[in-house]
């Protein structure tokens, strides 16, 4: 997908240095990685306490 955003300068070099990234194009797509990483994880942590486990450790029955 071709995109055209307006990205802050100081932000970009932060970035591009932390990463040791080559590109800003490397930089933006490892950004948007990490932010549906992270949206995932949300999702998965509001099932907590929702779902009731039936199995054991590593899938072996409980109490056997």
């Amino acid at each position: 997908m071709r995109v055209n955003v307006v990205i802050d300068d100081a932000l970009m070099k932060r970035a591009v240095k932390l990463s040791n990234l080559k590109t800003k194009k490397s930089v933006i797509e490892a950004g948007v990685r990490l932010l549906v990483r992270i949206k995932e994880q949300e999702q998965i942590r509001k099932l907590r306490g929702k779902l009731k486990w039936t199995g054991g450790p590593k899938g072996k029955a409980a109490g056997g």
